[in-house]
């Protein structure tokens, strides 16, 4: 059975990724809900430009069929249990950027409360504006319920055979790389303007991996300005590491690295230099 056409959607919370997939929710028709209370003039324009339904509290919510959460990692958790608090009954959907184990601990804590089935999403690409740039994986036995609610829009659906936790840990491990690659190029920059071979170094990695963030050093911006939601990701992929006996230390250090870099969060003047510097402040 899927979700029925008519449902209502609570979406928690519209930044930039979560109003995107909400724009899509509502151009087709679904009729999409997020909560004011305690969100800035930032989220309301961003609500309002997606086509959503603003409400005042969060219990405003607990009729809706679906709850869809995207926000930073670190948060993830708050927002389940202040939905659990809730008279929500539906399919609370966790799209976040969280270890297998923690989603996991969202679908206990709602079974312990009853009435609510968890579905394990993992969104994996931009934000999705235009075809085939963003997927969403869904895991859980209810996953297929809710592949119809995206199928034919610019996210892409995918249907994981398996528990809860496994669209989780296939979102982690491919950011393991992915994100990794930002931080590893950041770092090897540094180092080269540290001792006069940035340039150099440009030149170099232009000619040999030309498709790659030491290639394309441009790409450094981009992820300086989300390091303060991919720094709560290294530790969400650090915990992933640790619970599969895997050593977390690289995870680790892009952790502490993206953190240098808070303060550019959604900068739109900052550039490559300045994260550079940023690295090598004490």
């Amino acid at each position: 059975m899927t979700i029925p056409a008519s449902t209502t959607v609570g979406l928690l919370h519209p930044g930039d990724m979560g109003a995107a997939v909400g724009a899509l929710l509502a151009a087709r028709g679904v009729r999409t809900l997020w909560v004011s209370e305690g969100r800035g003039p930032a989220t309301r324009r961003r609500g309002q430009e997606a086509g959503l339904v603003e409400v005042p509290r969060l219990a405003d919510l607990a009729e809706c069929g679906v709850m869809l959460s995207v926000c930073p990692p670190a948060f993830a958790a708050e927002v389940a249990a202040a939905v659990a608090k809730t008279p929500f009954q539906g399919v609370y959907l966790d799209a976040n950027a969280i270890s297998p184990r923690h989603t996991q601990q969202t679908e206990e804590l709602f079974r312990h409360r009853g009435g609510v089935t968890v579905v394990d999403g993992g969104i994996v690409g931009p934000p999705p504006h235009r075809a085939g740039t963003t997927r969403l994986y869904l895991s859980g036995a209810e996953a297929p319920r809710l592949e119809a609610l995206f199928s034919e829009t610019f996210l892409q659906p995918i249907v994981l055979d398996g528990p809860v936790g496994r669209a989780s840990a296939l979102k982690l491990a491919f950011a393991s790389y992915n994100k990794l690659t930002f931080a590893l190029a950041a770092q090897s920059y540094a180092l080269a303007a540290h001792h006069g071979v940035a340039d150099d170094l440009r030149e170099l990695a232009a000619a040999k991996l030309a498709n790659t963030p030491l290639g394309q050093p441009a790409g450094i911006v981009s992820a300086g300005r989300r390091a303060w939601r991919w720094e709560g990701e290294m530790a969400e992929i650090a915990a992933a590491c640790t619970d599969s006996a895997l050593p977390p230390d690289l995870l680790t250090a892009a952790e502490t690295l993206f953190a240098r870099w808070q303060q550019y969060r959604d900068d739109p003047e900052v550039t490559v230099e300045q994260l550079l510097a940023s690295l090598t402040d004490s």
